[in-house]
């Protein structure tokens, strides 16, 4: 595959008048960073949501046995307590 390959596309004027005013906001040098960036935001922000997802379906999962671990050695918690 090529490193530097040239591709070309075509926006609606809406769409290349937003592109055009997040490069001078985020001065950039070019549109297709405008959209490199976006593309990256994009994919960092799938990964995190998969992530968080993830993350809560663990604790919710451990979170039930935690619950009975903790209930069984409740009556423990006073004992030798003067």
């Amino acid at each position: 595959m090529r490193s530097n390959t040239k591709s070309s596309i075509t926006l609606p004027a809406d769409e290349l008048r937003l592109v055009q005013s997040l490069k001078v906001r985020l001065r950039l040098s070019s549109n297709v960073e405008v959209v490199r960036r976006g593309l990256r935001l994009l994919a960092e922000t799938t990964e995190r949501k998969a992530l968080k997802e993830a993350y809560r379906r663990a604790s919710k999962a451990a979170r039930s046995s935690t619950s009975e671990e903790i209930s069984a050695f409740d009556h423990l918690a006073g004992e030798g307590v003067d």
